[in-house]
This record gives C-alpha cells, structure tokens and sequence, in this order.
C-alpha cells in the first residue's frame, strides 16, 4: 500500500466499491449528483466548489449562482458529506481590519487547512480575473487576506503545508477572457503576503488532445511517499467548444515544480448525462479530494457541466500505480521550473 503522509482518518467518507465495468482509475458515485439544479432559493446551480472534514463533519464552501448568473460563495453542511444544509447567504468576508471586503464576484473555490488554519483561495475580481484568498479559524469569521497575484490568474491551489519552510500556491496564469495561456505554474511565500519565486510546473498539450488547450490546479496536492499527488483539470477546444477532463499527476516532495511522473490519459471525462449536458456542457472540473488515511481511499468532488456538484472515487493505490504505469514526459516538466 502507498503510504499517504501528512492526511487524517475520515472513518465516515463518502464511498461505494468499484463497478466491474468500471474501465477507469475513477468511478462515479451512483448517486450523482450529489447537489442539484436551484438547491435553494433564488440559487440556479451549485458546482465547483471545496470539501473539508472537521470535527467528524463535512464542511462546504461552494460555487453559488444566483438566477441573475452572478457567481459567490456559499457555505454548506453535512453529517455524511453527500446531503448537505445549505446557507441562505453568501460568506461575509471582512479585511484584516475588520472592515467588510465583499468581493464582486467569486467561483471556483479551493478549501485547504494549512498548519492551525483553513485557507479559501477563488477567483476574484481585481481588475480583472485573479486569485482572492481568505483564512478562517472557526468558519464564523473570514478574513481576506491581500490578493496573493497579479491579473490575470485562475485555478489557486494551496498546499497543504509548507514546503521547505514556505507556504506553495499552484495557479494559472490567464487572460481576461478564457484562456490562451494554458500553463501550471507555482508560487512561494513565508507568511501569506509577499509571493515569489514563481516556478513553471507543467506545460499543456502533449500526444493526447485531451489537455492540449489548457490545464489548471484541480484539488489541494496530497501527499505519499512518493511526492505529491494531484488531479488537475486537462481542456480540448473541439469543434462543439470545451471539454474538461481530469488528469494526475506526481509531482517531486521538496521541489514540486519538478514533475515525477504525469499520466498521459486523463484519468475521467464527461460521460454522464449531468456531465455532457448543463449550463456548460461537457465538464468534469475538481475541486476538492478528500483521503482517508488508513484505508487509502479518495472522495473526489467535482462540477459537473458547470450545473452540479457530483462525487466520484478511486484510491491511492490505484490511481498511483495508473499515473506511473502510464506515465508521459511533456516538453520541460522534469526541469526545475526556471
């Protein structure tokens, strides 16, 4: 068994054993989804959103948009991590004065514990597409920190601790619409505030299409014996417009720039009718991956055709051994980065 470092016991994580005709590392919980279409009122849709286990619980920050199609975030629930209580408003953040620090809109939110704290980080508006992050302690208050990047940026991703003394923050450098540049790349800071020592990580494309025209940070790293493993998002432009898949990867433990071993297949794509038809079709986007340490097995929440929340399944063990089984070195992942 791939030993998981640095990752708790959830004895009561969501779970279902793996269809046998299941052709795939990832398997799709029978449920699915997991949050439907206008979950409460005035909401139209609930998707990519972040997962956390606290305290025998599961706790939500979610993708909420309004009928008016304006993005926010939203806490959420649960006793099981698949029925959820979903609150009537969205999160209050305030700055590091106290003052309220509303921002205009928000979506896709990661949620990260990081050493006695939990982290939100999300895309805000900061003259243009960029990262917001928050910290919390209690889930009560929420305090925006300054904004980690410049524009244009998407897809941050906090790691679950320091690394060589350092706070590590994956992102995607963007643009101001949807995308032309299609890199992962990595940043470093001591204390949350000041960020550099920006490093390249992966690089689209390779022999596939699956992810030639962008990828981006899906959930929080995890970490094995190995390094670290993440799933990250992979996008086609095809002759009906995008299509989001999932990838894995494992990246080097001390320098996680360094790329040890990428899966050339994506490990799931949209196949299921909540996954292919939607507000945006053909979307499979994670966000969160939680582990339960002794048992290895990995709940995967995602957003599905940018209409649902959905929840799939693998294990450490199994995604592992695909990713290095299938492994494919792209351009200058293997470098350092610089």
């Amino acid at each position: 068994m791939t030993k998981i470092l640095g990752e708790q016991n959830i004895p009561n994580l969501p779970w279902e054993e793996k269809p046998e005709n299941c052709p795939g590392p990832i398997w799709r919980y029978s449920g699915n989804p997991v949050i439907n279409r206008h979950p409460v009122d005035k909401i139209a849709r609930i998707f990519n959103s972040g997962v956390i286990y606290k305290d025998g619980k599961f706790i939500g920050v979610f993708r909420a948009e309004t009928i008016a199609s304006l993005p926010h975030l939203r806490m959420g629930y649960s006793d099981d991590g698949i029925n959820w209580k979903i609150d009537d408003h969205e999160i209050n953040f305030v700055d590091e004065d106290g003052k309220p620090y509303r921002p205009y809109y928000a979506y896709d939110p990661r949620l990260v514990k990081v050493e006695d704290a939990y982290y939100i980080i999300w895309c805000t508006e900061f003259y243009g597409p960029a990262l917001g992050i928050a910290r919390t302690y209690d889930f009560k208050t929420f305090v925006r920190l300054e904004n980690p990047l410049l524009p244009f940026n998407r897809n941050g991703v906090l790691f679950p601790r320091k690394v060589n003394g350092m706070y590590k923050l994956i992102s995607r450098v963007s643009d101001n619409g949807h995308t032309p540049f299609g890199d992962i790349f990595i940043s470093e800071s001591p204390d949350m505030r000041y960020w550099g020592r920006h490093r390249h990580v992966m690089e689209k494309g390779g022999n596939g299409w699956w992810q030639g025209l962008k990828i981006g940070g899906g959930p929080a790293p995890i970490e094995i014996e190995d390094g670290w493993l993440m799933f990250y998002h992979g996008v086609i432009n095809n002759c009906n417009g995008y299509v989001y898949s999932i990838g894995g990867v494992i990246l080097d433990k001390d320098e996680p720039s360094i790329v040890k071993y990428r899966c050339k297949y994506y490990l799931m794509t949209p196949e299921a009718p909540y996954e292919e038809v939607g507000f945006v079709p053909n979307v499979c986007f994670p966000c969160t991956s939680l582990v339960d340490k002794k048992t290895g097995r990995i709940a995967i929440y995602y957003g599905a055709a940018d209409t649902y929340l959905a929840l799939a399944f693998t294990t450490v063990d199994e995604v592992v051994k695909y990713i290095k089984e299938n492994h494919e070195g792209i351009g200058r992942d293997a470098d350092l980065g610089r």
